[in-house]
């Protein structure tokens, strides 16, 4: 009876309070709209400068191809110089440059010259960019041998394969990393605030003389933001499915227990971290720095982990969001890979055991 008590006390405090409702479900649909239209790893429509310094009819078929990619926006230009000023004032990332010569040696032994000159400053870009001109200039090699009857037989032939995201879109990777960063907000940011308003108002000194135990005084507090939690796990995970595309190939019910887990872990820190910090600053503060900044940048959200000097990848290991993240990612994209889903889900048990028994611990009837 003492613990329905709790639990009616802390959802009508939930359903009462308008932030609450707004980081379990506007919070999440801002985020995954934001994420899943406005951010994107994927280089398209890149604004490239071909430099033709003799026109013929190659190169205006491989400007062709160039233009009908989906990839480049083609500016052609007849001046390098006026291409290389394009490129330092940011009008272009890239400058192909078509050599008076190129016709005459395109099936000379030497092969056509060729020069690509690309933006490095942003290296991820720059690498996608070389990927995409170097697979056109070869598809564009052989629609000119099968036109002309001649046999283009490079020494290695590759065979492409992209399994889990055939499409490589970088949003089936995003939005399903991005409902760990999500559940991790309401998991731990928003336990750990709602918990010190309670030490501000003085509703827990309240709280702490009635005859109830610090069971359930804990789970009071978790049962009801956990559900709050779930909905807005299943709120997100309705929005990536049917809003933006991403195939899921996984088990639900495998993915409501991997996200059970994980949202008793946020939990456990989000009370850890009321117990420290009785102010809804310090607790805000406390649970950006520990909880947040290093799911969002540590968990392979958008980095990835494998690419992390090793002494990053080390703490990555003591991040929670991190094997939620591969949960997630697994089971959207890749289907039940057991042997990801277990380890995640065991490291998840301990983290979750850890954080609750250590809170549990530090919880005492005591206003000291």
């Amino acid at each position: 009876m003492r613990l329905r008590g709790l639990i009616r006390k802390e959802t009508l405090q939930v359903l009462r309070d308008p932030s609450s409702i707004s980081i379990a479900f506007v919070l999440p649909a801002i985020l995954l709209l934001l994420f899943g239209y406005g951010v994107s790893l994927d280089a398209e429509h890149v604004p490239v400068a071909v430099v033709v310094e003799n026109a013929t009819t190659e190169t205006a078929s491989f400007t062709a191809s160039l233009a009908g990619s989906r990839y480049f926006t083609v500016s052609l230009m007849h001046d390098r110089h006026a291409a290389e000023q394009a490129l330092i004032a940011g009008e272009v990332n890239a400058i192909v440059v078509l050599a008076s010569d190129f016709s005459r040696r395109i099936w000379s032994s030497t092969g056509a010259p060729i020069q690509l000159i690309v933006n490095g400053a942003d290296a991820n870009t720059a690498r996608i960019i070389g990927g995409y001109m170097e697979g056109i200039w070869q598809s564009w090699l052989q629609q000119q041998a099968l036109d002309q009857g001649r046999s283009l037989t490079p020494p290695v032939a590759a065979e492409q394969r992209v399994w889990f995201n055939p499409e490589v879109r970088s949003r089936n990777f995003l939005v399903p990393g991005l409902i760990a960063i999500i559940m991790t907000l309401i998991g731990a940011l928003l336990t750990a605030m709602v918990v010190a308003r309670e030490w501000e108002r003085g509703t827990m000194e309240a709280l702490l003389v009635t005859p109830v135990r610090i069971g359930e005084v804990l789970l009071g507090k978790l049962i009801p933001y956990f559900l709050l939690g779930m909905g807005g796990m299943a709120l997100s995970t309705a929005m990536a499915v049917w809003i933006f595309g991403v195939p899921f190939r996984g088990s639900f019910v495998i993915l409501s227990l991997v996200s059970a887990l994980f949202m008793l872990t946020a939990l456990g820190m989000g009370l850890l971290i009321s117990t420290v910090a009785r102010s809804q600053f310090v607790a805000g503060q406390i649970a950006i720095m520990v909880a947040f900044l290093p799911a969002f940048i540590l968990s392979g959200f958008i980095f990835n982990i494998s690419s992390m000097p090793g002494i990053v990848q080390v703490i990555t290991h003591i991040i929670p969001a991190r094997y939620f993240v591969s949960s997630l990612q697994t089971l959207f994209l890749a289907g039940t890979v057991w042997p990801v889903v277990l380890f995640d889900a065991a490291a998840l048990v301990v983290m979750a055991s850890f954080f609750l028994g250590v809170t549990w611990r530090k919880t005492k009837k005591s206003l000291e």
